[in-house]
């Protein structure tokens, strides 16, 4: 019997069998839409999450200075620590370093209480001043017009800014701010770069910089009130050591206990970004179970139903081996039928699921919806191509032993139970 009789023959036996063939699918059917539908909503949460934390450096630290809790060396806890710019260069002259910068928030520790005025408009946004070497750390956002702040900018003490598009677009709607003015604390500055930042799902394209000199000059800061300190390792050099490098040399320098975790700290974004992959790894362990327990649930109903085919399909069985079937053919004819049932119940499981991912993104744009830990859901080619497989050896391991029962029927015995 050639491919296309045998086709036309499973055809056939499933059209005269509508509710098996039903429930002989919808199982595989589900364990694939499933599967795909949870990887592909987990990797949208991973896309939120990964937007969230990386217009920095990966291995990039942020130094923090508060008030000690700890008394050390006849000093008592409670002191207020600031770092300065000899602590600054202290650190960027470590071997192990390769940029280090200051952040300087105008007002509050995280800023955003600035009114910044444009003629009528204004709003309240956070001012930062940095150096040069702070957008070499933080290296990925993405300036849609004009340029970042540079080395002259801080030497040369200029009034200039960077805004981030949600500044620009409450300040300077439908308009390309570069080349324009604002008023910050009614100083005038020339804004020469429009940036959006994705960090903190886009929250931080609310800020504006200037240059750390100007800062420290106009608002009366001086080179002795450094609220952050940011660097990035050299390459080679191990991150956790020269991060306790770091704090054992600042710590020293404002006699500041080691054991103290408040008067001065750290934030690591390796840690962060560890944390982050390990979490996701859990996700996508747990997706997957649930999706192959599925799959699996339905690879034993797939051979249950095969199992009923075979006893009522034991005359026609025993007919065919009364002609000279052999067991090879009997054993192919049922494990076609059954990865035939399970490829098409598994693809179109996947079509659906695809369908359905690709349905949220389009909804949440033409809706305007958007979540800041949740981005493009979308399911990896691979991922699809290895579920196919998944769903062909299922067919063929469900089929295989009700196949192999058939294989072993005695035409005589067959012919008796007619």
């Amino acid at each position: 019997m050639n491919v296309i009789d045998s086709l036309q023959e499973i055809l056939f036996t499933l059209r005269h069998n509508r509710l098996r063939a039903f429930l002989t699918a919808f199982g595989v059917f589900w364990g694939i839409f499933m599967l795909i539908v949870l990887l592909g909503v987990g990797q949208g949460l991973q896309n939120g999450m990964k937007e969230g934390f990386t217009s920095n450096a990966m291995d990039s630290v942020w130094i923090f200075s508060r008030a000690t809790s700890i008394p050390y060396k006849g000093l008592g806890e409670g002191r207020k620590i600031t770092f300065n710019e000899a602590d600054l260069q202290a650190v960027k002259d470590l071997p192990s370093v390769l940029y280090a910068s200051a952040e300087n928030p105008l007002g509050s520790t995280n800023g955003g209480d600035t009114l910044i005025r444009n003629g009528k408009l204004s709003g309240n946004f956070g001012v930062f001043g940095v150096a040069d070497d702070y957008f070499k750390i933080k290296r990925y956002q993405d300036y849609q017009s004009g340029r970042r702040l540079n080395k002259l900018d801080d030497t040369q003490v200029r009034k200039v800014a960077t805004i981030g598009t949600l500044v620009a677009k409450r300040l300077f709607p439908d308009q390309n701010p570069v080349g324009k003015s604002v008023q910050i604390n009614d100083i005038s500055f020339t804004i020469v770069g429009l940036f959006f930042d994705q960090e903190r799902q886009g929250r931080n394209s609310e800020r504006i910089y200037i240059p750390l000199s100007l800062y420290q000059k106009t608002f009366g800061h001086g080179d002795t009130d450094l609220k952050l300190i940011t660097y990035q390792p050299k390459p080679g050099y191990d991150p956790y050591q020269v991060e306790k490098q770091v704090l054992s040399l600042l710590r020293k320098r404002h006699t500041v206990s080691p054991e103290d975790r408040n008067g001065i700290r750290s934030f690591n974004l390796i840690n962060r970004a560890k944390r982050t992959t390990a979490m996701f790894r859990s996700i996508n362990s747990f997706i997957w179970f649930v999706g192959i327990g599925t799959l699996v649930a339905g690879m034993v109903g797939i051979s249950n139903i095969m199992m009923i085919t075979v006893k009522e399909r034991t005359v026609e069985i025993g007919v065919r081996k009364a002609l000279g079937a052999r067991p090879i053919n009997i054993i192919s004819a049922l494990l076609f039928e059954s990865i035939l049932v399970t490829t098409f119940a598994g693809y179109l499981g996947l079509v659906v699921g695809v369908g359905v991912l690709e349905l949220i993104t389009f909804l949440m744009a033409v809706f305007d919806v958007s979540h800041d830990s949740f981005k493009r859901p979308e399911i990896d080619f691979n991922v699809a191509a290895w579920s196919i497989f998944a769903v062909v050896s299922a067919g063929a391991l469900a089929g295989f032993a009700p196949a192999w029962r058939a294989a072993r029927i005695s035409p005589v015995e067959a012919m008796r139970s007619a």
